[in-house]
């Protein structure tokens, strides 16, 4: 029952903070509702192509604040955190995986796979609804089922 308030909860704020964060110049990356411990935490990731600054945070919080007491779409007490998606950023949604074909990922599996292999690197070839294709270092081409990873990362210090 959880799972289902949460994604109702992060649809109602997306829906309300992406206007706000698209009118500041800025992309909104993902929204999360977590609890982590004791406490709730409204996450928003925000993005811009020249790097997210403190002010670009400080901005967002301000703009959203208000709103959000006014939908007050959260019935408990919770922590808002506005931040950048930061560097190895987690590809989450359908746009994500679109925007970076061609760049080097991680991924780290649930279970190891047929080799007993649990993460692997390589470059992000096609994205399809459930699964992704990575090209491998051997030139392997993989196919990985989304629901069978931890996450999918960009590998920003891939310096090969």
């Amino acid at each position: 029952m959880a799972n289902k308030k949460q994604s109702t909860t992060v649809e109602s704020v997306t829906n309300l903070v992406k206007p706000i964060v698209e009118q500041l110049g800025l992309s909104l990356w993902d929204v999360r509702f977590v609890k982590e411990g004791a406490m709730w935490y409204l996450r928003i990731f925000i993005d811009k192509a020249d790097g997210v600054t403190i002010e670009d945070c400080e901005k967002v919080t301000r703009a959203v604040d208000k709103p959000l007491d006014e939908l007050d779409p959260i019935e408990q007490n919770y922590c808002l955190e506005v931040s950048s998606p930061g560097i190895e950023r987690e590809l989450i949604k359908n746009e994500h995986f679109e925007e970076f074909l061609g760049a080097p990922v991680m991924i780290k599996l649930i279970r190891p796979d047929e080799n007993h292999i649990r993460e692997l690197k390589g470059t992000l070839i096609a994205n399809e609804k459930d699964s992704v294709t990575v090209s491998l270092k051997s030139g392997e081409q993989k196919n990985i089922m989304k629901k069978d990873t931890v996450y999918i990362k960009l590998d920003d210090f891939n310096l090969e």
